[in-house]
């Protein structure tokens, strides 16, 4: 049954489609831009060109000289594996709760192509939600103020990229900054730090399939910090689902890894590819243990009204479109 013949599961017509890509395809070779962010005021509509250009083809870029320090990123991984090392009842009392996207939570992602938990924790920082979801000082010194920082420092990367978008599609330089307000008590936007299970005693069965099912993100742009060695991304270009085949994105550092999402791309009346991507289970030749990421989510303000120049789909409030997403991916959590 091809896509546009399923049946309709969901509301969103990007949940309906992402129910057709759990299987396993095959791979193949792509090359993924990337893009260099250096004097990046005076080469602003060189570097938006280039963008587009990425996000319009594959919807998939890797940034250099984006600006982080990689000693930033590398105390934010330290950090983000001392809270995963916490007691499971310490993480505990920092739930998610159902209809949030903030808080941790443990094997409850289900993904519409799978239908089967994710292999994985996940911790979700959404800074004016975060009121008694913090590890406390005495269990995890430092790590607020560790995380509130990378958190504003990958808000700003994300806002030079996004007003390359703007750029492009003749919206004022800082439409996509006003909408992602960080002052406003509506931000919505998440840092997320994710830890993918080791493979313990691993039968032969448990190294296929894979440890965050095919998905395409909520957001409006993702920016993935990845550590060298943990491997497993796979992306699959929207202009090719149909055929399954996936390219494996090896971590590297001082590159962050950036995909377009579904809120991005009904702002661009779909010019901009939302890419499927999904994360597999290591082989058994290679690294077997822990696997980190923290991915940032560029995610309008509750109150910003999602609708493009041409009006392909119709407005929807960012608040409204999330939490549809968020439903679907989290219909088990109690």
């Amino acid at each position: 049954m091809t896509p546009s013949a399923m049946p309709a599961t969901y509301d969103l017509p990007e949940l309906n489609r992402e129910t057709t890509f759990g299987g396993l395809g095959t791979t193949k070779h792509r090359d993924v831009p990337r893009i260099d962010l250096g004097n990046f005021e005076k080469r602003k509509h060189e570097i938006a060109d280039l963008l587009w250009n990425a996000s319009t083809e594959i919807g998939f870029f890797q940034l250099v000289n984006h600006g982080i320090p990689q000693a930033q990123i590398d105390e934010a991984f330290e950090m983000t594996a001392r809270f995963f090392d916490l007691p499971h009842e310490v993480k505990a009392k920092l739930p998610m709760l159902k209809g949030t996207n903030w808080g941790w939570e443990y094997k409850s992602q289900v993904r519409p192509s799978t239908g089967t938990a994710d292999n994985k924790e996940s911790y979700q920082i959404t800074v004016p939600r975060m009121a008694n979801l913090w590890p406390g000082g005495d269990n995890l010194p430092g790590f607020k103020a560790t995380m509130l920082a990378f958190e504003r420092a990958n808000w700003a990367l994300g806002m030079k990229v996004l007003s390359c978008f703007a750029y492009k599609l003749g919206f004022a330089p800082d439409f996509f900054t006003d909408a992602h307000d960080p002052q406003s008590p509506e931000y919505q936007s998440t840092l997320r730090l994710l830890h993918y299970l080791p493979m313990v005693d691993a039968k032969p069965e448990d190294f296929t399939g894979w440890r965050a099912g095919a998905h395409t993100d909520y957001a409006c742009l993702t920016l993935l910090h990845q550590r060298k060695n943990q491997g497993g991304l796979q992306l699959c270009p929207g202009k090719e689902a149909d055929e399954l085949a996936w390219t494996d994105v090896e971590p590297e550092d001082g590159v962050v890894t950036c995909n377009i999402g579904d809120m991005l791309k009904r702002w661009s009346d779909d010019k901009l590819q939302s890419t499927l991507h999904r994360v597999r289970m290591p082989h058994a030749h290679e690294y077997l243990g822990s696997r980190y990421s923290l991915p940032f989510f560029c995610q309008a303000n509750r109150d910003a009204i999602v609708q493009g120049p041409d009006k392909v789909y119709p407005p929807v409030t960012a608040s409204e479109f999330l939490h549809q997403r968020i439903a679907a991916n989290f219909a088990k959590i109690g």
